[in-house]
């Protein structure tokens, strides 16, 4: 099951191991179940802490949980976690057997301090090609780790497709509590805990707004923005970042291969390394934190107020928004309504939850081909819209995707609804040369036409161009005083993770000296 590189790598982690743990397993006769025993032996015979035994009575078979031996698993697989949630496993093991997490001491005495009458019973589909579950995963398994109140099942969707089915699950990482659902998407720790205690927001929101001004504070903590706090903090003044989570729309990248110096890697790593960077210094990090209002200075050296959507405010003498971007969505009607129940923006995650389906996807540049090519591979037929005469793809991803017998091209093709009752069950495109509408009956639609940027919140405050990009001078300055912009939300050309790092150094270097010529540093 584990090649040898594996097994000499999981050994040396397993030395961190403190108090002996079980792996427990639940199997049946599938061939996913001789592959668990097969796992949970090998990881056995590699630590003489831990142990594997198959007498488990958990409700889905195959399975296993993980336990500090006499205790029941508070930690279940339910599935092989392989692929991206290796990592996952990994973690729990060793939280399990005593070493200690990564977490802030207040963040853990807020997972002790939970308590509930009927436990907090958490389950979490994924696909284990999702890059972005492991995350959430990890949060709620760390949690069961630190308080016995907690219990937490990861569901590989795929697996389990009769469950997802039934549970209305079309897009990971989603996440029941107590068998209701939770929350669907990316989500950090902190925002767990603000879901379940609901006070832990305002309290939190005090605190912020009892810091003292900054002298740079970055909103958004992507490539761009990353580059910004370090190159601010660097200078020795007072920073801060307020972030959702690092990475931005990095975490949705898996190859990167024209990041220059590093050959290849994907984007969960470079978010991490980004984050590892940043905290490397001294810069106040606030997260997961949201931007709702910016108050520009009414001259230059006063200060800026920037309100977050937690209610806190906070007071900048320059501001640097690297807010990126999101995806675009086609605004036709059923849209809304059906986001993670058929519809979805990214293959890699959500693809394997239409094994044998229907599928269309909207958009005939790179993307949307590369998209449709890797869900022919999974679905029972994909097929792909786009609204221009002509695809916009290299020619090279047209040819592939033409010559897929499960595929099909659509061209001059404009989405106008999408239908469905509970789930999708189709959508209407008209024909732009005919004017003919037509229906296609699909059971998903995956959305790939670009990206819009993240500029709502400053729509009424600085100068955005018509598709809402903040515009900016050569410096990265914005239309207010000591507000600067960088990355995917700006007017820059040529949205590239490179690019982005550069145009966030340079706005942080431009705010300092903004800051040299108008004011004194905070201290």
């Amino acid at each position: 099951m584990l090649d040898d590189n594996i097994k000499a790598q999981l050994q040396a982690y397993l030395e961190k191991v403190v108090h002996p743990i079980e792996l427990v397993a639940s199997l049946d006769e599938s061939d996913v179940s001789r592959e668990m025993r097969e796992l949970i032996h090998e990881i056995a015979a590699l630590s003489d802490k831990v142990s594997a035994r198959e007498d488990g009575q958990f409700e889905r078979r195959p399975s296993f949980g993980i336990a500090r031996a006499g205790e029941a698993p508070r930690i279940h697989f339910a599935g092989l976690p392989m692929g991206h949630e290796f990592t996952s496993l990994i973690l729990a093991l060793l939280q399990t057997g005593g070493h200690p997490p990564k977490a802030e001491p207040e963040t853990l005495s807020a997972i002790r301090a939970l308590e509930s009458a009927d436990g907090l019973r958490f389950e979490t589909f994924v696909s284990l090609s999702c890059h972005n579950c492991p995350d959430v995963v990890q949060a709620l398994n760390l949690m069961a780790v630190v308080n016995p109140a907690v219990s937490h099942v990861m569901i590989d969707g795929a697996l389990f497709q009769d469950e997802a089915e039934n549970r209305q699950v079309q897009a990971v990482p989603n996440v029941f509590l107590n068998d209701q659902p939770f929350s669907q998407g990316r989500i950090e720790l902190a925002g767990i805990l603000d879901r379940i205690d609901p006070a832990a927001s305002s309290r939190s929101a005090e605190t912020i707004s009892a810091k003292e001004p900054f002298d740079v504070l970055v909103i958004g903590a992507g490539p761009a923005g990353a580059a910004a706090a370090i190159y601010a903090a660097r200078k020795g003044i007072r920073t801060g970042i307020v972030a959702e989570h690092f990475g931005g729309q990095v975490l949705n990248t898996l190859a990167i291969e024209n990041f220059i110096s590093v050959k290849e890697t994907e984007g969960p790593k470079l978010a991490a390394a980004l984050e590892e960077h940043v905290r490397h210094y001294d810069v106040d990090v606030m997260s997961p934190q949201k931007a709702a209002h910016i108050t520009p200075a009414q001259q230059p050296g006063a200060l800026a107020e920037v309100r977050l959507e937690s209610g806190a405010i906070l007071k900048a003498r320059s501001v640097i928004l690297a807010t990126g971007a999101r995806w675009r969505e086609m605004n036709v009607p059923g849209e809304k309504e059906f986001q993670g129940k058929g519809i979805a923006f990214c293959p890699h995650c959500d693809g394997p939850l239409f094994k044998g389906k229907r599928i269309a996807v909207i958009g005939g540049g790179n993307s949307g081909v590369e998209a449709a090519i890797d869900l022919a591979g999974i679905v029972a037929h994909v097929t792909l819209l786009e609204f221009a005469p002509e695809l916009r793809a290299d020619a090279v991803l047209q040819a592939k995707l033409a010559s897929l017998p499960n595929a099909t091209i659509i061209k001059n093709a404009q989405t106008t609804k999408v239908t469905g009752t509970g789930r999708v069950d189709g959508l209407v495109y008209e024909d732009r040369a005919s004017n003919v509408e037509h229906k296609l009956d699909l059971e998903g639609i995956f959305v790939q036409i670009g990206l819009s940027p993240n500029t709502d919140f400053v729509r009424e405050t600085l100068n955005l161009t018509r598709s809402g990009e903040i515009t900016v001078d050569p410096r990265g300055q914005t239309s207010a005083h000591g507000i600067f912009a960088a990355g995917d939300c700006t007017t820059v050309p040529y949205k590239q993770i490179i690019i982005a790092m550069g145009e966030g150094a340079k706005a942080s270097l431009s705010a300092f000296d903004y800051l040299v010529r108008t004011s004194a540093p905070a201290g």
